[in-house]
This record gives C-alpha cells, structure tokens and sequence, in this order.
C-alpha cells in the first residue's frame, strides 16, 4: 500500500502542485467551486422532492438542478483527487478523510439507486415524487452535509 500512495505521490500532477503553490491554489479553489455548485444545486433539489406532491417547480427547476449537481459533483472529485495526491500517506491516515471517502461512496450510491428505474424522471416531469424518491432525497441531503462536515474535519485532524 505504502508503495501505491508514494505512486500516487510522484504522479506529475502530485509534483507539479506540490511545486507551485499557485497551482495548488487553484485546484484547491476549484475543490470549493465544485462544492458550492454540488451542494447549492443538490440541496435545493432534494428540498423539492421532500416539501410537496405536486409540486410546479420540481418539473421547471429540476433537470437544470440535476445538471449543475453533476456538474459539481464531477469537478469536486476530479479536484478533489488531484488534491490527495499532494500528500496520499497523510490523508489515508487521517479519520476524517476515511469519513469522508466512505460518506462519499455511500452518497454516489444513493445517486445510483436513485436513479435506477424511471421514479427520479417521473418525478422530476410530473412533480410528484413517490415515498422511495423522497426518502432517497432525504437520504442525499443529510450524507452532502455529512461529506462537507467531513471534509473541513479532515484540515483539524
């Protein structure tokens, strides 16, 4: 394992932003960027599919929510990966990132039986969510909090 991580480590892009700091800079605040799109589009959408059986706005608001959640999502892991691959030994070691990468796999499967069948579409077109999609919603709600509580852990640990 320790040989994987010093991999990962010596990875160009690892060098490259453990070099500049500028870089490392940028990375980061596009970490941030990703989060803020994930978590401002992806709570709103799950507010949505919890308040109201027939619900207008759900049909209106919620692809373009869904696209900006996977726009988010997308770059946050993307950067987020760069970002571990600064220091992969002390992240492995530190709780907080273990919290966080398990609270992050538990979430993209959420998105995964969320999505499997046609209820999330047929949510989102006619605004009436079933039980299963609400609970699912409720579920992507509390474990988005959880990875972002998680993750601002990981800097005091």
């Amino acid at each position: 394992m320790t040989a994987f991580l010093q991999s990962i480590a010596g990875w160009p892009g690892a060098v490259f932003l453990q070099e500049y700091w500028i870089a490392y800079l940028i990375v980061n605040a596009a970490h941030i960027l990703g989060i803020c799109l994930l978590l401002g589009s992806i709570l709103p959408l799950d507010w949505l599919l919890l308040r109201s059986t027939r619900g207008r706005d759900l049909p209106i608001l919620g692809p373009f929510l869904v696209r900006t959640a996977a726009t988010g999502v997308t770059l946050a892991v993307m950067t987020g990966l760069w970002l571990f691959s600064v220091k992969p030994a002390e992240y492995v070691e530190n709780p907080a990132f273990r919290y966080k990468a398990a609270l992050l796999s538990l979430a993209i499967i959420n998105i995964a039986v969320q999505h499997r069948g046609g209820q999330f579409e047929d949510a989102l077109s006619t605004g009436q969510p079933k039980l299963q999609i609400r609970i699912l919603a409720a579920a992507s709600a509390s474990l988005w909090l959880s990875i972002l509580l998680a993750g601002r852990w990981i800097g005091f640990v």
